[in-house]
């Protein structure tokens, strides 16, 4: 990871003095023809920078309590890093994790609904902090005792997500540059995916057993569906059983370029 950031850091700083010299080369040159140059030179120096001046995060651990909630929704807004969600909450516990970087937390009782959203810490340092793939690392652990409706706010991070032993019912993924590996629900009855993504890599693994009903619109994406798994349909590709399945999955897609695979 260290050797690929340092690659792509002095690709950019060339390439911004390539095109600086050419630039200046011209007596009429327009002076955002200099400057953007200049900023992409600042960009690569900062990735490089990244690698050997940021400070070693520390870990925080956090675990809030279901109080007695009998349904949550959990918000997670992460940037850069390495984010991994998965099952195995403390009795009673709507989570439980660990906050390279530092978590801020919000909560909200609405009746019987627990809300929660997380965010990183606003301590936390970005410019020299930041380096692809090795910072803000979070792992989470969340409950299977009620069910949940999880909202994913991702940026340029490496994400690992579970669900396959929780309840969600509803998911809602928004990621920019990031590469998303994601496991559904298994036993969650039926589950509602909405996933929108711009240069994104997402694999999306459906389990055994789990109807699917498929639908996405793409601009120069590439989408890949198991077709054996999930024929085409009328409005995308279904689960030939989809209508009597007792667990199932709806899943919405849109995304702008990079790819999406589905099996």
């Amino acid at each position: 990871m260290r050797s690929n950031t340092i690659f792509w850091g002095t690709i950019l700083v060339l390439l911004g003095v390539l095109l600086l010299l050419s630039n200046m080369g011209i007596v009429t040159a327009n002076i955002w023809g200099i400057i953007w140059p200049i900023g992409l030179i600042l960009f690569g120096v900062w990735i490089i920078l990244g690698l050997f001046l940021r400070r070693n995060l520390e870990v925080e651990q956090a675990s809030i309590p279901l109080e007695g909630a009998s349904q949550a929704s959990v918000r997670i807004g992460h940037a850069a890093g390495r984010l991994q969600i998965g099952s195995g909450a403390g009795p009673g516990n709507l989570l439980d994790g660990e906050f390279g970087g530092g978590v801020e937390i919000d909560k909200k009782r609405q009746a019987d609904t627990l809300g929660v959203r997380l965010n990183p810490s606003q301590t936390w340092s970005f410019p020299f902090a930041w380096s692809p793939g090795d910072t803000l690392n979070w792992s989470l652990r969340l409950t299977n005792e009620v069910p949940l409706g999880l909202e994913l706010e991702t940026g340029a991070n490496d994400a690992r997500v579970d669900l396959t032993e929780l309840k969600v019912t509803s998911l809602r993924l928004s990621s920019g540059a990031s590469s998303t590996d994601l496991t559904l629900p298994a036993v969650a009855g039926y589950t509602r995916v909405k996933i929108s993504t711009g240069a994104a890599s997402v694999k999306v693994r459906v389990p055994q057993g789990v109807a699917a009903s498929i639908h996405y619109s793409s601009g120069l994406a590439s989408v890949s569906v198991d077709k054996e798994r999930f024929p085409r349909a009328e409005r995308g590709y279904q689960s030939t059983d989809y209508d009597l399945a007792q667990n199932k999955v709806d899943i919405e897609i849109e995304t702008g370029v990079g790819s999406v695979e589905i099996g």
